[in-house]
Formats: structure tokens, sequence, C-alpha cells
């Protein structure tokens, strides 16, 4: 039996081009409980430079943009950045870039990550290159905030084998601020030392 691999391009290509929302991040009402929760967490504070990994087609985006003078939005599918583009055209202070992360990074120093629903699609090495990225970019103080559905799945790990190997990686670089599990999701924040 091989190692589970993690998903790429061409997966996430193939489910934005097959569905507008596929997940049903702009109807459903868990996502939108989950997403209140995500912006409750985080809107304590103004972020400098923040970074959204796996923006999908800007749902969260939306709501994240309020807290940041500036937002990087990255995802590895170019059709739903495409949308998230149409989505948030107006906002001058979010960037938009096609990034399969963590292989493909963004340079500079990032004072927010948000990490929501993608830890899950990556293999132990990927994972290990995220942790490595979050301890080298992240500015003293800086925050990462974590949310992944816990349900079963057929991904690379689930959100709890996910978190954890992060966590392991991160140790000594970030204190944990909060864990929470909810009907279906794990939010964790960490922050910088």
């Amino acid at each position: 039996m091989t190692a589970p691999r993690s998903l790429g391009a061409d997966y996430f290509e193939g489910i934005f081009m097959s569905d507008e929302d596929p997940w049903n991040l702009a109807t459903s009402d868990y996502e939108r409980r989950k997403f209140d929760r995500t912006i409750a967490v985080l809107q304590d504070r103004r972020y400098t430079a923040a970074l959204e990994v796996g923006c999908a087609h800007g749902v969260l985006t939306e709501r994240l943009h309020h807290l940041c003078d500036r937002l990087l939005a990255i995802d590895i599918s170019q059709t739903a950045l495409r949308r998230a583009k149409e989505r948030l055209a107006n906002r001058t202070h979010i960037t938009f870039a096609n990034m399969a992360f963590p292989q493909h990074s963004p340079t500079g120093t990032f004072d927010l990550c948000l990490m929501s629903e993608v830890a899950y699609y990556w293999d132990p090495d990927d994972l290990a290159v995220a942790a490595r990225w979050m301890n080298d970019h992240l500015a003293p103080n800086g925050r990462a905030l974590l949310v992944h559905y816990t349900g079963p799945t057929d991904y690379p790990c689930s959100a709890d084998e996910a978190v954890a190997v992060l966590e392991r990686a991160t140790a000594g670089h970030f204190a944990r601020c909060m864990a929470e599990r909810h009907a279906g999701y794990r939010l964790d924040l960490w922050e910088r030392r």
C-alpha cells in the first residue's frame, strides 16, 4: 500500500469546473456558522499583512478582508481564483495568486495565516513544508488559524492528523491560544512567539 499523496491542482480544478459552489460555501448554514466563528476569533485586532491559503471562490475572503490592511488570497485552482477575483474585484487591498501551497509559497512576513479546510489535503511531507513556512514567515505575535472539517474523508489525512503534524513541527515557535471543537469542525488558533 502506498502512502497517500497531497491532492494536486487537477483534483481541485476538476471540482471547480464541475460546480460553481462545490462545498456550498455561499449557501450552507453550516458554512455560515463556521465562517461566523472564524471571523469572531480574529476580529479582536487588525492585520497588516494576511495570507489566506485556499481561498476557493472568495466567500470567506469577502468576510476576512475587512480585518486586513493587505490580504493575499491564494488557491491552487485557477477557476476558483477567477471567481474570487470577480467576487471581490473592487477590493484593491486584496491580491490573488495561483499557488500550490506549501510547495509554492509567498515570500515576506505575515501577521495572519488562515488555513481553512486545506491542511488535510496535504501529505505529511507537505505538512512539514507548511510548518517550516509558518515558522519562517509569521511575524512575532502573528497568528495561524486552522479551521477544518472533522468528519470522515478520503483525503491524505484527517483534520486531527493534519493539525497534530503541524503542531509538532511548529513546537517552540507557536503558542496555542485556542482549540475548539464544534459540530463538524475544529478551530485552532496559534500565536507566534
